[in-house]
């Protein structure tokens, strides 16, 4: 449990009253661009920064002012941290020895923490034969060996290539998931979160913005921030003219459209945010909205495109090959999902 953990640098809150509680087992993911504060927290977890104000507790237990030592929390830090005078046992042994175990326990742990990690056989290997993910691996493997209460992860996928971290995140996750070991990872990256986490906490600022499964971030976010910063989304300007229980009439430039959407906006301006998923590409005669297309971008299933529907205004929109060219005139209809209104104001 986080109550109202609070730090601040030069006076500038950096972590700003953040409270939520984890569940044993459960996998949260801190997300948020540079300077959010999930760093922060996470060295505040792990007793590496002492908060200004709040208190941390673990199963009841007020761990706020114990040291790093003392709280039973494994770490994994950004670049793993591994000694490369040590072969990939002498690495995973480090934390037991600082804890005075005897040979022979030392020893078992060692073997155990390797072996749940998949890397059985290789402890007489050299820290620098091995690949970047065994070497993630290894990290893992000593911050397990302890038998910590609570997993820290800092960013532990950014040094890997896109086709290893793929593999890794499913990896990771079975493996957690398989311990039972309750774990908080920092990251920016919303693949990696998506992918690994049960829970998902959006910072912004110092701020908790929204606290939920990787689902209700998407489809239900709680503010313009979440919904701008999760996924791909577009963000217009309109005008509310008229409001439902689940829709609203809105006005863009000369066009007028009903959106399926909640609007926290009830009448007058506000920000419409939507996901490429939301429109319904066409001919423009009779379509809600029409515009011309900037920029066409293929991903080989899906093919975005940027079209300008308004004087300064743009959304994108994905669609299946083929589709429309640049430079051609579209139309552009909401079809019902992904469709977010909020009241205008900074992101």
């Amino acid at each position: 449990t986080l109550d109202g953990l609070t730090k601040h640098f030069d006076g500038i809150p950096a972590v700003d009253g953040l409270s939520l509680e984890l569940g044993r087992g459960r996998i949260l993911a801190l997300l948020g661009p540079s300077g959010s504060g999930k760093t922060t927290t996470l060295r505040m977890l792990g007793g590496f920064e002492a908060p200004d104000a709040g208190v941390l507790r673990v199963e009841g237990q007020d761990v706020t002012p114990l040291p790093p030592q003392q709280r039973k929390f494994g770490m994994v830090f950004q670049h793993y941290a591994l000694f490369p005078h040590l072969d990939v046992r002498g690495n995973v042994a480090f934390g037991l020895e600082m804890q005075g175990l005897g040979a022979a326990e030392r020893d078992a742990r060692v073997a155990q923490a390797l072996a749940l990690v998949d890397l059985a056989g290789l402890g007489g290997r050299r820290v620098d034969q091995l690949s970047g993910g065994q070497q993630q691996r290894v990290a893992l493997a000593r911050a397990l060996a302890p038998e910590p209460r609570v997993l820290l992860l800092d960013e532990p996928l950014s040094n890997l290539d896109p086709t290893l971290r793929e593999r890794t995140r499913r990896e990771l996750r079975a493996l957690i998931h398989r311990i039972g070991i309750t774990t908080v990872f920092v990251t920016h990256d919303q693949e990696d979160a998506f992918d690994l986490a049960d829970e998902v906490a959006v910072l912004h600022r110092g701020r908790l913005m929204q606290l939920g499964t990787p689902e209700q971030l998407y489809e239900s976010p709680a503010d313009a921030f979440v919904a701008g910063f999760v996924g791909r989304a577009s963000r217009l300007s309109v005008n509310v003219e008229e409001t439902g229980a689940d829709h609203a009439w809105v006005r863009v430039g000369t066009h007028r459209m009903r959106v399926a959407a909640r609007s926290q906006a009830p009448s007058g301006p506000a920000l419409l945010v939507a996901r490429p998923e939301a429109w319904q590409l066409g001919a423009p005669e009779g379509a809600a909205l029409a515009g011309v297309v900037l920029e066409r971008r293929t991903t080989g299933a899906l093919v975005f495109l940027t079209v300008e529907v308004a004087e300064g205004q743009v959304v994108e929109v994905s669609t299946a090959p083929p589709a429309a060219r640049e430079g051609d005139r579209v139309g552009l209809s909401p079809n019902g999902r992904g469709v977010h209104l909020f009241r205008p104001g900074p992101a």
